[in-house]
């Protein structure tokens, strides 16, 4: 099992490191297939492409928050048909959702920032420290650019809050335009929502599509300051930009 202490000498040494570069090293770390989350974004397909590209067999899984849209569902099959690999689905506990339900009702979440967080904390954070026992290591398709709440973003990580891991972000320097130029040239599968204006995708009653000049997460959890548009999977401080 790697250590902080082995993450911060790996993030000078390989923090700028080409995608497939790093992901070639960290599965010749050993310790069993990569992990990827993976939300069907345009990102997240994308890493999967690298990987199978590369010879490798990752773990796939994805969370089911019990309110994802048609969309994704369609771009999962995809996924799974375009490389032969299955993806292991990770759904909240059954009793928690209830309570919440039962308690505070179906849209609490546009209540308050603290009920909001309650919500991903039972349909997303939890199911996530499940997804990861047992992973050394698991990889995202997170973007520096994607937002303010991004900004820091590190292709190397430890992740000490899901019990301390490896977490590799090997497209945190890429743009918008070098994930569309890549899975174009590579025929990846592609969220049909993103072809209509959403560029991040989640929970259907806390996504929509984007405005004009918006940034690329501007459409998730809108009702909110940018700052806060995390859902725990990857908090962070915010970086102001210069």
């Amino acid at each position: 099992m790697p250590t902080e202490a082995d993450v911060a000498v790996w993030q000078g040494q390989w923090g700028a490191a080409p995608a497939g570069e790093l992901l070639a090293w960290a599965a010749s770390l050993g310790g069993g297939p990569l992990a990827v989350a993976c939300s069907f974004s345009l990102e997240d397909c994308v890493v999967v492409d690298l990987l199978v590209g590369l010879g490798l067999r990752p773990r796939v899984f994805a969370l089911d928050t019990g309110r994802l849209p048609e969309e994704t569902y369609r771009c999962a099959e995809q996924v799974t048909a375009r490389y032969g690999l299955s993806i292991a689905w990770y759904f909240p506990l059954a009793s928690a959702v209830e309570a919440l339900l039962g308690a505070k009702g179906a849209f609490s979440f546009r209540e308050s920032l603290a009920n909001r967080h309650e919500c991903c904390g039972i349909r997303k954070v939890e199911p996530l420290r499940r997804a990861l026992q047992g992973a050394t290591a698991w990889v995202t398709g997170q973007r520096r650019a994607q937002s303010v709440t991004r900004g820091g973003l590190a292709a190397v990580e430890w992740d000490a809050a899901n019990g301390g891991l490896l977490k590799l972000n090997p497209l945190a320097a890429w743009t918008r335009a070098d994930v569309e130029a890549y899975a174009a040239e590579q025929q990846v599968p592609v969220h049909p929502l993103h072809q209509v204006g959403y560029p991040s995708i989640g929970c259907l009653p806390c996504t929509r599509a984007v405005e004009p000049g918006e940034d690329e997460r501007a459409g998730r959890w809108w009702w909110e300051a940018a700052e806060h548009k995390e859902c725990g999977l990857h908090a962070r401080p915010v970086i102001e930009a210069r």
